[in-house]
C-alpha cells in the first residue's frame, strides 16, 4: 500500500508485521505475510507477455526505438495510487503499453508514441446488467479518439458479483470484453457482451476501463459499478 508520511522521508525494512520500502511509485508498506500464487490463466498470460517484452526490449528494439520510448516516458508522467505524479522508465512504458495489447490480441506498438499523453477518454455510462439475458450493456462516447482509430480499443474488465451495499471495488478484475476502434468509424455504442459470471437481481458488479491506443499509449484506469436488474 502506498502512503505519505509527515515524519518519514524514507523508510526501509520490517517492523512487526509491516514491511516498508520504496519504488518508482513512491513509499509503500505491505504486510509481512508469505504471498500466495494462484497462478491463474490470466496471470500466466500477463507474466509470459512481460517476459517476452523484456527480451524484445533488450534484444530486438534498436537503440533509436528505445530512445523513442525513453523520450515518451520522460515527457509523460503517470499517477500512482495516491494520485502523485511519477515518471517511469522507457522500458516500463514499453511494457505498460504492450502487455494489455498482448492480452487483448492486438498488434504490438514498437515505435515510441510521439504524443506525450496516456490517451485519455470519457467515462463509459450508463452500464446496464441484465440478469434475464446474462448480458452487460456499456455505453461509451463514440467521438473519443480511440473509437475512430484502427488497432485502438476500450478494454472492459469485470469483477465478480458483490453485495449491493458495497460502494468500492478493488477487484480482482478480469478482461471481459473490448470495443475496437473503427476507421472511419466510429465504433457503435452501446456495447453488449455476455457476463463473465452468473448474475442475480440486486447484485453489484464493478468494472474497470482502460484505453489502448494504436501507438502504444495506455490510459489510466476508470472504474464504475452497476446493480443487476431483471
Amino acid at each position: 500500500m502506498l502512503f505519505k508520511s509527515l515524519m518519514l522521508s524514507q523508510a526501509s525494512g520490517s517492523i512487526a508485521g509491516a514491511t516498508f520500502s520504496r519504488n518508482a511509485g513512491g513509499m509503500y508498506v505491505r504486510s509481512r505475510a508469505l504471498p500466495t500464487n494462484p497462478n491463474t490463466e490470466n496471470q500466466q498470460i500477463v507474466r509470459s507477455a512481460m517476459a517476452n517484452l523484456v527480451v524484445q526490449w533488450r534484444d530486438s528494439l534498436s537503440e533509436a526505438l528505445r530512445q523513442q520510448w525513453n523520450t515518451y516516458a520522460f515527457n509523460t508522467p503517470t499517477l500512482n495510487k495516491l494520485g502523485e505524479s511519477t515518471h517511469k522508465t522507457g522500458q516500463q512504458m514499453f511494457l505498460r503499453g504492450n502487455i494489455a495489447r498482448i492480452q487483448a490480441g492486438l498488434p504490438l506498438a514498437i515505435n515510441g508514441p510521439s504524443l506525450f499523453d496516456v490517451g485519455d477518454f470519457t467515462d463509459p455510462s450508463p452500464i446496464i446488467a441484465d440478469s434475464s439475458a446474462s448480458t452487460i450493456s456499456i455505453a461509451f462516447t463514440a467521438v473519443d479518439g480511440w473509437a475512430t482509430e484502427e488497432d485502438s480499443a476500450l478494454l472492459i474488465y469485470q469483477s465478480r458479483p458483490q453485495n449491493p451495499t458495497r460502494n468500492f471495488g478493488k477487484g480482482p478484475y478480469q478482461l471481459a470484453s473490448m470495443v475496437l476502434g473503427v476507421d472511419p468509424g466510429p465504433a457503435v455504442s452501446p456495447h453488449v457482451f455476455a457476463s463473465l459470471f452468473p448474475m442475480n437481481v440486486g447484485q453489484r458488479f464493478f468494472f474497470k476501463f482502460n484505453v489502448t491506443r494504436a501507438d502504444g499509449r495506455f490510459s489510466g484506469s476508470r472504474t464504475a459499478s452497476t446493480i443487476v436488474v431483471a
